[in-house]
């Protein structure tokens, strides 16, 4: 008789990666640091600067945060949840969003919010002994979210 093993394949995954135009302004950190060294030579200057803009924006982008549903967990940057615990989640974008991120984001939350990124999955935490309500996490695609959650819950 064979094991039986828990589907742990992710159902879903998201780098919350940051935008292009925060990319190129943190790189724009290389040709200011070419000009300081410049007095030290022209090939130092521009070695420095781009190694300094490479090294900004793979850092960048290797400290992004991923969202997952794998299993039946929920991960969220360095969060994670079963979603046995979680009640039923909510997409919001455009306007909804905006609330759910500022005027209505609860102080007693858990949040993996990032500029730039529209959509919100606002999820209640059901788990009477946690002191977290809610579980507010930005998304590009908050409906395929909380379908995942939703899957992962039943």
């Amino acid at each position: 008789m064979q094991n039986p093993a828990t589907d742990a394949r992710p159902r879903y995954r998201e780098r919350l990666a940051p935008s292009l135009w925060l990319l190129v302004t943190v790189a724009v950190a290389g040709p200011m640091v070419s000009l300081v060294f410049v007095p030290i030579g022209s090939t130092v200057a521009l070695v420095l600067g781009a190694a300094v803009s490479a090294l900004l924006v793979l850092g960048f982008i290797a400290a992004t945060p991923v969202v997952s549903v794998e299993g039946t967990v929920l991960r969220a940057g360095r969060a994670h949840i079963d979603v046995r615990f979680l009640g039923e989640p909510v997409a919001l974008t455009g306007e909804e969003a905006r609330q759910a991120r500022g005027p209505a984001l609860p102080a007693r939350g858990w949040h993996l919010i990032r500029g730039g990124i529209d959509g919100v999955v606002v999820v209640p935490d059901i788990d009477q002994d946690d002191p977290v309500d809610t579980w507010t996490i930005s998304s590009r695609t908050p409906d395929r979210l909380a379908a995942a959650i939703r899957a992962a819950q039943g």
